[in-house]
């Protein structure tokens, strides 16, 4: 039983670091061969980390240090007994369906952080062109944006006439590699300890907020609608998640509570598969979101209805729903 947990941690934390280094050292060059010293030591350390496992399992106020122990004492497993499951090919069905809601739903506190963050630029975009109309010349620095809503409608969308015929697969191409980068970008500003991630999603709630106001001041509602949820159903997700992922990072590197008593070497190691993992399901969805506005969303009435449109982006959001939160969730007998 522990009594003092920061004096145990302290105490153990050596033992721990030995352990992971020769773990480290042993899957950067596989081939290595131990001495009879170095293996009883190995030995030896592994049974101390998992005895430690078990005596931390009853300190749920600290999950971040039971995982980590969790991930080392099972990789040490792995390096004793030789087991297959690490030679095995990569399952995306298993990794798709399994670990990513997972890895969502383990983080979901930072998802609604991010959410909540988006939102407070939104309503400050949407209240800036709402009593100024000069501040939409300074937020919607777009050219198409800075046309009058109902002139574009009418002139530019209603006409029939699509300006991407022939060149869909270069627009669709160019949105999601554009949308990717910033993506990734968003994640990596967690680095500046989470600033440059709260300034995006700051600065994205601006922009939308600013143009859902415009359409909506302007009497355009449905057409917005229209042509915003069939790709931002996904796309606006996708920029949240990686908004998640970034203050992940800069939880990792500033140690927030649950990550005390681990160096910043070791809160990076056990964040980084849910990093990949976050950001890998925002490529998906962003190449999904790509497709959908090169080939669908420039397209309105008479051509497409609009609540053919608006029916695809509450289709989509509902799957996203009831994707990220019952998939992979495991059934009780």
């Amino acid at each position: 039983m522990i009594i003092d947990l920061r004096k145990f941690i302290a105490e153990e934390r050596e033992f721990w670091h030995n352990l992971e280094s020769i773990l480290d050292s042993l899957e950067r060059q596989p081939d290595t061969k131990l001495t009879i010293e170095q293996v009883k030591q190995f030995h030896d350390l592994y049974h101390r980390a998992s005895a430690d496992l078990a005596r931390i399992m009853t300190f749920s106020a600290e999950p971040a240090i039971r995982h980590y122990l969790e991930s080392l004492v099972s990789r040490a497993y792995g390096e004793i007994h030789e087991t297959t499951e690490r030679q095995q090919r990569f399952n995306i069905r298993a990794w798709l369906f399994g670990t990513l809601p997972q890895t969502f739903r383990r983080h979901f506190a930072l998802f609604m952080l991010s959410l909540a963050i988006m939102i407070g630029g939104g309503i400050f975009g949407g209240i800036a062109v709402g009593l100024d109309s000069e501040a939409k010349e300074v937020i919607l620095a777009y050219p198409h944006l800075q046309v009058d809503p109902t002139k574009r409608v009418a002139f530019e969308e209603e006409s029939g006439k699509n300006p991407l015929d022939g060149q869909k697969v270069t627009f669709s191409s160019y949105l999601m590699t554009h949308n990717i980068k910033v993506s990734i970008l968003t994640m990596a500003l967690g680095m500046t300890f989470g600033v440059g991630t709260v300034i995006l999603l700051f600065s994205n709630g601006v922009l939308l907020g600013a143009v859902i106001a415009d359409y909506i001041l302007a009497g355009q509602a449905a057409f917005l609608a229209g042509w915003l949820l069939p790709h931002g159903a996904v796309e606006i997700p996708a920029i949240l998640i990686a908004g998640q992922a970034g203050l992940l990072l800069a939880s990792a590197i500033i140690g927030w509570k649950g990550h005390q008593g681990l160096t910043m070497k070791a809160r990076l190691k056990y964040i980084t598969s849910d990093l990949v993992t976050l950001i890998g399901g925002v490529a998906l969805m962003l190449v999904w979101a790509g497709v959908i506005e090169g080939f669908l969303s420039q397209y309105h009435e008479p051509v497409l209805p609009y609540e053919f449109k608006i029916g695809l982006g509450i289709m989509e959001i509902a799957l996203l729903i009831i994707f990220f939160t019952w998939s992979g969730v495991k059934k009780s007998l």
